[in-house]
């Protein structure tokens, strides 16, 4: 079976993935006031789910969107991890789908791609509500409903259910359950060293392009 008889979602994560750092960490070390740290220690140990770690962090931050846009691009704080240009293109070329799933906030994901040239392709992740009081974070579910966890497996179990084999691009803990369904991983960091420990099958990757070449022995 080639690819022009099966339809093949490639659901991949922003924070680590495709861009070389974790933004939302370096926006909430910048500008949270307050322990967020303390936060995501609670999230890790499984006692919060994503959705309240972030509710609770970015609620810390009393800035406005330029404010950290801005602190974003001084600096070239913020770098894309080499081969996004490529694995874009791959999947163009096989006709495979592309999409971003990202426990982050879609605004400043939005403005990274803006910034690296990159238009037309959709994500999902956190919508935020810029507030003095501060940042109002929502999760919308592929129905339109609001969740506070499994955000990125909902996406995975959707694209499953309707009839696409789904490639994951991931990193971290939140990427171990929506990658577990899917059928194929390419992994790093936590999500790697999780399916290492527990002899699972994966493609580990460095930068994008050790991607590109997992993708292009799929047909």
């Amino acid at each position: 079976m080639n690819s022009t008889e099966v339809k093949t979602m490639v659901q991949c994560d922003f924070d680590n993935t495709i861009a070389e750092f974790d933004v939302s960490f370096m926006l909430l070390d910048a500008f949270a006031d307050g322990d967020w740290r303390q936060i995501l220690q609670e999230y890790r140990e499984h006692k919060i789910p994503v959705g309240v770690f972030s509710q609770r962090t970015f609620n810390m931050i009393r800035v406005d969107e330029a404010t950290m846009l801005d602190y974003l691009f001084t600096d070239n704080r913020v770098k894309v991890r080499p081969g996004f240009r490529e694995l874009l293109d791959l999947c163009l070329r096989k006709g495979f789908e592309f999409i971003i799933v990202s426990n982050g906030l879609k605004f400043y994901i939005d403005a990274i791609l803006k910034h690296a040239g990159v238009t037309g392709i959709e994500v999902f992740a956190a919508h935020t509500e810029f507030d003095l009081d501060g940042l109002k974070i929502t999760y919308i579910d592929p129905h339109g409903r609001q969740v506070l966890d499994k955000f990125k497996q909902l996406y995975v179990e959707r694209h499953l259910s309707q009839g696409y084999r789904v490639a994951y691009i991931g990193d971290g803990y939140s990427d171990i359950m929506p990658a577990s369904l899917s059928n194929y991983v390419f992994a790093r960091d936590d999500l790697l060293a999780h399916y290492q420990q527990n002899g699972l099958k994966c493609m580990p990757f460095n930068d994008l392009n050790d991607v590109v070449k997992g993708l292009e022995g799929i047909e």
